[in-house]
């Protein structure tokens, strides 16, 4: 202590994904760590309102599913199956809360001293709170770990009004199942909403400004979703611009230029607004404390360095040179470990951004790690790919699953796996395997000689590899 300012070795403000991990891993290496978090529960974004809660109502989606689909699989269900929507709630809440108080465990365990209040930069090492009783207080840090998160985006004349005109917080407790939904933006969160919402019972409408839905994916994935979306009658414009929003008595008619600059009048009762998110950067005091800011976000090094000395930002506050902005939950992660590992004097490896699987839990669910069939010719390699579809894998048979295929890109010359991409039953578990596979430089040839259990879903990634060097087995 020096007087009336308490000091820490690191200060974490925020306390997602990125800065709940970062403050762990900076006292794990003997650093006094302190965690400043504004809301009332741990965990930010991602525990409370994003990937958990989210995909607890995907997880109920798919039962519902089930239920519905019964009898193909020789069950006599009771018919009519549908959602209480208030036993749901009380399902995701109950799942947010268990995870919450993990963190709050993990803070305890690990003797982080956790700090209640808006967190404020004022200068590199110090950070001003203001408690949620009005009152303020100041820490001092030798270092400093920002891991503020971020905010959802919206769009002018479509700003959100929490009731009819939504983000994918509200889209999370709505009270009741939504007759017509029509969603903005066909990125994740996007066609993950899609997902729960149509099997809900609304008949959903995505408009997406890009090509393809899933427009940051290898576009073979993209294609083969809007297949299956299209199977699911879930319908979707592509190519189109959302004009302006009628907010009638009953309803709200979104107009919509299409990909041939026709209009197009989608009326709904819930518009959901999923354009991506922004840095919670507003208010922070980052500008004034000399931390550089690209459109908001911070600039970072390689190793979460800010430009003020002392100074770290991960998770989706930061911009990586050269980077598409990742926002991650399990990136964060990482870029918490390695912000925490670098202030505490260790030689932490930086992170290969190659190497961060994406994953979108839509029905069928999408993953990605590696490059593309398109960056990795423009990296100038010569490539070879090879595709296995789960209609030939007999675990997807007995699921009854036979949407998607594995599809491996590989370089001609030295046979090394470049990128993995997935779209099918279990996809975002199924990249797991293809992430270490990458990270050890494996080789298509190392991976189809690698024996997998039988039966799985795991033996198309075999047999994708397989299809690289020509000889796939069971097609």
């Amino acid at each position: 202590m020096n007087g009336d300012l308490a000091t820490y070795d690191l200060i974490v403000i925020g306390s997602g994904p990125g800065g709940y991990v970062c403050a762990v891993r900076s006292a794990q290496l003997g650093l006094r760590t302190a965690l400043v978090e504004k809301d009332a529960t741990l965990g930010g974004t991602c525990l409370n309102v994003g990937c958990i809660p989210t995909k607890a109502l995907l997880h109920a989606a798919d039962l519902l599913h089930e239920f519905a689909h019964a009898k193909d699989y020789g069950i006599a269900a009771p018919a009519g199956s549908r959602v209480d929507v208030a036993a749901l709630q009380q399902y995701r809440t109950r799942v947010v809360t268990k995870n919450t108080k993990g963190v709050e465990f993990l803070m305890k365990k690990n003797k982080v001293d956790v700090i209640r209040g808006f967190g404020k930069l004022t200068g590199k090492n110090v950070v001003a709170v203001a408690g949620p009783d009005g009152k303020a207080r100041t820490l001092g840090a030798k270092h400093v770990v920002l891991a503020l998160g971020s905010v959802p985006r919206t769009l002018p004349g479509f700003e959100f009004d929490g009731k009819r005109i939504i983000s994918s917080t509200e889209a999370l407790v709505l009270e009741s199942v939504p007759a017509r939904m029509a969603i903005l933006g066909a990125g994740a969160i996007g066609v993950e909403f899609a997902s729960i919402y149509s099997r809900f019972g609304s008949q959903v409408t995505l408009v997406e400004l890009l090509p393809h839905l899933l427009p940051l994916e290898d576009p073979d994935l993209s294609s083969e979703l809007e297949r299956a979306f299209r199977k699911f009658g879930i319908a979707f414009m592509t190519g189109a611009r959302a004009e302006s929003v009628d907010r009638g008595e009953k309803e709200l008619t979104l107009r919509v230029k299409d990909a041939d600059g026709k209009a197009q009048a989608i009326g709904c009762d819930i518009l959901l607004v999923a354009v991506g998110r922004g840095p919670a950067s507003e208010g922070a005091g980052l500008a004034e404390a000399g931390v550089a800011l690209e459109r908001g976000y911070v600039k970072v090094d390689e190793f979460m360095r800010t430009s003020v000395p002392g100074v770290y930002a991960i998770g989706d506050l930061v911009a990586i040179p050269g980077r598409a902005h990742q926002q991650l939950a399990h990136l964060a992660s990482h870029e918490g470990i390695l912000a925490a590992e670098h202030a505490a004097g260790r030689a932490p490896r930086p992170i290969d951004y190659d190497l961060v699987p994406g994953a979108t839990y839509s029905y069928p669910e999408v993953a990605s790690v590696g490059l593309s069939e398109a960056e990795a010719k423009k990296r100038g390699h010569e490539i070879k790919v090879g595709r296995f579809p789960f209609s030939a894998n007999s675990k997807a048979g007995i699921l009854l699953e036979s949407i998607g295929f594995v599809k491996i890109v590989a370089d001609a010359k030295y046979d090394q796996v470049l990128g993995v991409h997935i779209i099918g039953p279990k996809a975002t578990e199924l990249i797991n395997e293809c992430v270490t596979a990458l990270r050890l430089e494996v080789t298509a040839e190392e991976l189809h000689r690698a024996i997998h259990a039988h039966p799985t879903l795991s033996e198309a990634v075999m047999e994708a590899a397989h299809a690289v060097a020509g000889h796939p087995i069971h097609i």
